[in-house]
């Protein structure tokens, strides 16, 4: 029986974590890659999520990669990468095409040239950007909407509204040239919100509708499901640390005991309980302010029946469920992982790692605009090896 493995690299602007992944042709595409190895080292040489100094981090990747082959046995040849940060946004675009064959049947060729058609429409739109992702999110045949893909449909003309997912160009040149100079091959590159979707969302949610917010450090990045396919991704600049800042100086303590205050530690400190509910109330308002604000931007605000999943350092707050709760209008549940992963993923913050795994390890389509956007390939890795010798 064939195996097949798979490493996820997921470089944050504190951590670097790795999960070496296997499946074996009875498993691949239908069930959870096996986990056989991870690493973790701390970040050195990032900033919000891009790359301040390339041997700082490259140092950082190949010490987290030494952990995982160390317990996987595994040498790291190839892997998929995550890019996060403030960096990534969206786009949304249309675009059309008119049907080839001479019977109108509609072929795998038209839908690719509507979409094609869809990104020729933005690039002027999105300097300095790369696409990520185009997601369909639906189709249109002679003026009238389809249920589902319109392959083999008869018509004349196909229209589609897509869901680009964009990144600087430079933040990503910089960590492909970063990961590959260490002698590892870019398979691909994934935003690190949809990678976390893989694994903290289950399927039932994605198809009612729901939304995954991570509360990291610098930043707060959130996804938007709807019909088992993401519909909008935006990452905002505030995060748990934010949170930290407040209390030091609302409480007149040092950074360091602020920390611990804020994750429930010092309890015998003299400051006021009320006092400090207060705080943290007001600055996890300001964040669900601005999901709140996107939610109204697209149309789904109180209208997503799986609600919220909260996950990321942030999602430790005691109160923060409740306030999500009220703030959002919708139900409200902190993340969990799997626990059978034999306690190798020991929390969240290695979802994005293990969720790179599971989208390498997919050979099947998973109903989703996910699987489309990977068999797209991108069009950055080679965009970037085509060119790779005028690269400093």
């Amino acid at each position: 029986m064939a195996q097949h493995y798979v490493t996820g690299i997921d470089v944050g602007t504190y951590h670097v974590k790795v999960v070496i992944a296997r499946a074996d042709d009875s498993v691949e595409g239908n069930g959870a890659p096996q986990i056989i190895g991870t690493g973790y080292a701390e970040s050195r040489g990032l900033r919000n999520g891009y790359i301040i100094n390339e041997t700082d981090v490259a140092r950082s990747v190949r010490n987290a990669v030494a952990q995982a082959e160390k317990a996987s046995g595994v040498r790291v040849k190839r892997a998929y990468i995550s890019m996060g940060g403030i960096g990534l946004d969206e786009i949304h675009a249309r675009g059309e095409a008119i049907t080839s064959r001479a019977d109108s049947i509609i072929t795998q060729t038209d839908i690719d040239k509507a979409i094609e058609a869809s990104e020729v429409s933005i690039q002027e739109k999105i300097p300095n950007r790369k696409i990520l992702h185009a997601i369909p999110l639906s189709y249109t045949v002679d003026n009238e909407k389809v249920m589902g893909r319109p392959h083999r449909l008869k018509g004349t003309k196909i229209e589609v509204d897509v869901l680009f997912i964009t990144a600087f160009e430079q933040h990503l040149t910089d960590l492909v040239k970063t990961i590959e100079e260490i002698g590892i091959a870019v398979d691909d590159t994934m935003a690190s919100p949809i990678a976390g979707s893989l694994v903290m969302l289950t399927k039932a949610q994605k198809r009612a509708g729901c939304i995954l917010a991570n509360i990291g450090a610098e930043t707060v990045s959130i996804v938007v499901f709807e019909n088992n396919t993401p519909v909008s991704l935006k990452v905002f600049p505030i995060g748990s640390n934010d949170i930290t800042n407040d209390i030091a100086l609302g409480l007149k303590i040092t950074l360091d005991e602020a920390e611990k205050v804020k994750r429930g530690g010092m309890l015998s400190a003299p400051y006021s309980k009320k006092k400090l509910d207060e705080i943290v109330t007001a600055r996890l308002t300001d964040i669900f302010e601005l999901i709140d604000s996107h939610l109204k931007k697209i149309k789904r605000d109180g209208l997503l029946p799986a609600g919220i999943i909260l996950t990321g350092g942030g999602s430790g707050i005691t109160s923060v469920q409740d306030l999500a709760r009220v703030s959002l209008r919708l139900p409200s549940k902190i993340a969990t992982l799997d626990p059978a992963q034999n306690g190798k993923v020991r929390d969240a913050t290695w979802a994005v790692a293990y969720g790179l795994c599971i989208w390498g390890l997919t050979g099947s389509e998973e109903e989703s605009g996910i699987s489309l956007a990977k068999n797209a390939r991108n069009t950055i890795l080679s965009f970037l090896r085509n060119f790779k010798q005028f690269l400093p």
